[in-house]
């Protein structure tokens, strides 16, 4: 039974890994784009990864958790570090990302964030989408989120403490 819970913890973080892919693919291309439809759309590809991330969280989260007992690794730190490392690139990754992403769906007129006008009122100069599009935020999201997956993979498996 562990193996198949360990399976589902892989599977879980395949899966959450992979729709970051999409929206990490989709912000880096937004920086190159200047139409505002195409710029809408990559948002909305964007978004579509956002919730299939949270599934995969929610079963690496679990089954995780769950290995975590039957292996009785607990005890060991290096499933607390790579605990840590998950938590600190969360709130890193949402602390960067809500903001940026809010005022660029705000100024591209999309759904609750034009509702919200958050820094934009809609429609927003192509000026203003232009500064957006070009800010370094995807590279920081990329960057951060790649070395935190680099450093879990080696706490889980290399078990360095």
């Amino acid at each position: 039974m562990y193996g198949f819970v360990v399976l589902l913890h892989v599977l879980g973080a395949f899966t959450f890994v992979a729709a970051h892919g999409v929206s990490m693919v989709a912000a880096i291309r937004l920086r190159g784009e200047r139409d505002r439809i195409r710029q809408v759309a990559l948002l909305d590809v964007s978004a579509a990864g956002v919730g299939v991330m949270y599934v995969g969280l929610l079963i690496l989260l679990a089954a995780g958790i769950v290995a975590g007992f039957m292996g009785d690794h607990w005890g060991r730190v290096w499933i607390w570090a790579a605990l840590v490392t998950l938590v600190l690139v969360i709130v890193v990754m949402y602390a960067v990302a809500t903001p940026f992403y809010g005022r660029m769906r705000a100024a591209a007129g999309i759904g609750q964030w034009a509702e919200r006008r958050d820094r934009y009122k809609p429609p927003a100069t192509e000026a203003d989408l232009d500064m957006l599009a070009t800010s370094n935020a995807p590279f920081v999201l990329a960057t951060v989120g790649v070395l935190g997956l680099i450093v879990i993979i080696w706490l889980m498996l290399l078990k360095p403490f």
